[in-house]
């Protein structure tokens, strides 16, 4: 468990693999995915896409088709000059949706496909409800982001589908309201709950000085996963 800020590869330090990564929480989805493929590009090919909805990548071209072929695919990341690609289908309001190619199709093209799994509607934390994530098929792993912006305020200001995250983290703390700070260990307590994911990315911890390693300690006190602090803004671990 990394307790402290440091320069480091956010993919050596997540340990991702080659095939299909899930990013899924809150809180840095999409700054994450811009690192990881920002790193991994330097040696690899890389595509980017999702299993939901987001909006388009400015850093990489983007493939934007209902009917692509994979050999267009592949040209086009051949000629991308970072050797990235968004792979996806247009949506409503400007958003992008998950790619028509299946995502076993997509790890034959490139190295490494890193899919953004779930929304939480720009809150740093997140309760996953039924339907939610939509990790894809053959994933490698799935990581979960948590942003850190939102510990120590009220649960029902900063956290995605606040009900559900009550009804979750009231098994072992039966005192929270909706109006109770959202501390380190309810957020971790409610992920290993949920049992989704297999490594845990605690990000904007640049807001927490010298209680980093504090409220490292407390969330892993709660959730067995391997966690990693980091700050994606500072693109520091």
């Amino acid at each position: 468990m990394n307790t402290e800020i440091t320069n480091a590869s956010f993919s050596s330090a997540l340990q991702i693999r080659k095939g299909i990564s899930a990013v899924i929480g809150s809180g840095g989805k999409t700054s994450l995915l811009r690192a990881l493929s920002l790193e991994l590009s330097r040696e690899h090919t890389v595509i980017l896409a999702t299993s939901t909805h987001f909006l388009p990548f400015p850093h990489c071209p983007l493939l934007l088709s209902e009917e692509p072929e994979p050999e267009m695919l592949r040209a086009r990341l051949a000629d991308s000059p970072a050797g990235i690609l968004c792979v996806a289908r247009h949506a409503e309001n400007g958003k992008l949706r998950s790619p028509a190619l299946p995502f076993s199709v997509l790890a034959e093209l490139a190295d490494y496909v890193l899919v953004e799994a779930d929304g939480s509607k720009r809150l740093p934390l997140k309760a996953h409800a039924a339907h939610e994530p939509v990790i894809p098929e053959g994933s490698r792993q799935c990581i979960c982001v948590v942003g850190a912006s939102g510990f120590y305020r009220k649960i029902g200001e900063v956290v995605h589908r606040p009900e559900h995250f009550l009804s979750l983290a009231r098994k072992r703390f039966p005192e929270l309201t909706i109006d109770s700070p959202a501390e380190p260990k309810h957020a971790a307590y409610v992920l290993t709950r949920e049992g989704l994911a297999d490594r845990v990315l605690l990000n904007q911890m640049e807001l927490w000085g010298e209680r980093v390693g504090e409220i490292l300690r407390e969330f892993a006190a709660h959730c067995p996963l391997p966690l990693t602090a980091a700050s994606l803004l500072h693109e520091a671990l």
